[in-house]
């Protein structure tokens, strides 16, 4: 699961799932920042969704900051991915909603 440790949602997911089973194997992208090739595998799986276009960073960027590309953009600023990004298996999942939840086998 990649996400930031202060993140309240990433804090929900990750317990929701420890307590459904799951060992969460956590990265706190701020604290161990992706790698270029991470970063462009992300955006490669989930689009322009990797984004969060309602987060405070987000709101916080100038019009060319919000132009560039999301690689770049999440290298420069990571609190501004979507998160929670799940790997798990062959799934990759965004968010920690109730679509997500069902797919990993999660109480809604």
């Amino acid at each position: 699961m990649f996400g930031l440790a202060h993140c309240s949602t990433c804090q929900k997911a990750q317990a929701e799932l420890e307590a459904a089973g799951w060992t969460v194997d956590f990265r706190d992208v701020a604290q161990e920042p992706l790698s270029e090739a991470e970063r462009q595998r992300l955006a490669a799986e989930f689009g322009a969704r990797i984004v969060n276009r309602a987060s405070l960073t987000w709101r916080g960027m100038s019009e060319a900051e919000r132009a560039t590309d999301p690689v770049a953009m999440m290298g420069a600023k990571p609190s501004v991915m979507k998160r929670p990004a799940i790997v798990a298996g062959d799934q990759r999942l965004l968010g920690w909603t109730a679509n997500v939840k069902r797919a990993l086998g999660v109480a809604v």
